[in-house]
């Protein structure tokens, strides 16, 4: 399985946090893919913790894991928070102070992470929870699904940067990729954390970054 490793045992994939776009994108095949990934998360009882409101992506996986009976938790920055911004938040709300806070308690609240399509906000979000996984921050799986070739260009730009010499083939391993819900949680639930690059310095063995 991608992403298997020698760190400890994770706990059971109880609630996933989901990252996507306040817009639901000019493809029905984007809403299409949110609620599919809500219904397979209600389908195993796995609550969602998202980023608040109701409009977009965003709020299509969150009425669908609700609609399913399972928890939410939408986590907003206060200035996000109007209903006129965001809409009217889905399940519990959590009300922060900043981005910053609202990440890190997403962080703290999840067992894992998922990224949908989205804009710069996801792609940061992404690529934050990459980077504390790689440092040893947590050791948590984190999923891509890959609606309609979205990520594509990411994808290849991570390949790239392996062939560069600026990104391990361990680290690029760790992003679990699928076009499939329910295959992409499988393998969120099979994943272990490889050893952090922190763990690996202190062990000598930085060198295994760069050879993969």
């Amino acid at each position: 399985m991608p992403g298997e490793g020698d760190g400890p045992e994770r706990t059971p994939m109880r609630k996933i946090a989901v990252f996507c776009g306040s817009s639901s994108g000019k493809s029905p095949k984007f809403a299409e893919a949110a609620a599919a990934l809500g219904k397979e998360m209600t389908r195993r009882g796995q609550g969602l913790v998202y980023g608040g409101g109701n409009i977009g992506l965003m709020g299509k996986v969150a009425h669908t894991v609700k609609d399913g009976g399972c928890s939410v938790l939408g986590v907003i920055p206060t200035e996000l928070e109007p209903e006129e911004v965001s809409g009217q938040t889905v399940g519990d709300v959590r009300v922060v102070g900043g981005m910053h806070e609202r990440k890190a308690v997403m962080a703290q609240e999840s067992d894992g992470f998922i990224a949908l399509p989205g804009g710069f906000g996801t792609m940061e979000e992404l690529l934050e929870v990459l980077t504390w996984q790689q440092l040893g921050y947590h050791a948590k799986p984190v999923g891509l699904l890959n609606v309609e070739g979205y990520y594509d260009p990411l994808l290849t730009f991570l390949d790239n940067a392996v062939e560069l010499g600026f990104l391990s083939k361990q680290s690029r391993a760790s992003l679990l990729v699928s076009t499939d819900p329910a295959d992409l949680i499988d393998q969120l639930e099979a994943y272990r954390a490889p050893p952090s690059v922190i763990q690996l310095a202190k062990e000598g063995k930085f060198d295994l970054l760069t050879q993969g």
